[in-house]
């Protein structure tokens, strides 16, 4: 479990930077420079990505129960995950999805981390999927009070709305028939 807090703790410790401590991350990249400081945090990050990956795997070895969710939530939780993917094609893909939702990606993290509480209770899964939570929501909430950071982005079209969708529900398809499995040795439905 320890190696599970400490990726939780370094990748979203970093991923908080601009939550927590915004004149300091500013201050780093006036002092490195953009293109070094994005290459540590993106090493840190991975660092730490590396270690809740591995984490979770070492803590599902020795499963502690909190809670046991009943079968309907788990049904409930597949419907939560629908628009998941498509908020993060929508997060790279300009359109009216992106400008309805502002910030896809953190509602696709909201999304994902609700569904898998409701549908998973080990110690394990809280950690992981309730440190997702609350940081989603403490950015989201960041994000209101914080200027926004000029960001090079593709041009905003309708078809990119389509795209997003389309390709989207694709990859949560290929996600419940075959990637969950394959990636988490976990089937989300019964084959």
């Amino acid at each position: 479990m320890t190696v599970l807090i400490l990726g939780l703790i370094i990748f979203l410790g970093v991923h908080s930077l601009s939550i927590f401590a915004e004149p300091w991350r500013d201050r780093m990249v006036t002092r490195l420079g953009e293109g070094p400081f994005k290459g540590l945090y993106s090493l840190v990050a991975l660092v730490g990505l590396v270690m809740v990956i591995w984490g979770y795997g070492l803590a599902r070895l020795e499963p502690s129960v909190l809670y046991t969710p009943p079968m309907w939530l788990r049904h409930l939780a597949m419907v939560l995950l629908i628009p998941v993917f498509p908020l993060l094609f929508a997060t790279y893909l300009p359109g009216r999805i992106q400008r309805a939702t502002k910030h896809p990606m953190l509602i696709a993290v909201k999304l994902w981390a609700l569904a898998h509480l409701l549908a998973n209770g080990m110690l394990a899964d809280v950690l992981l999927f309730g440190g997702f939570l609350v940081w989603a929501v403490a950015d989201r909430i960041s994000l209101k009070r914080r200027v926004p950071r000029d960001k090079p982005e593709l041009p905003h079209k309708s078809m990119n709305d389509i795209v997003a969708i389309a390709g989207g529900l694709v990859v949560y398809a290929l996600f419940v028939v075959w990637l969950h499995q394959a990636l988490i040795g976990v089937a989300p439905v019964a084959m």
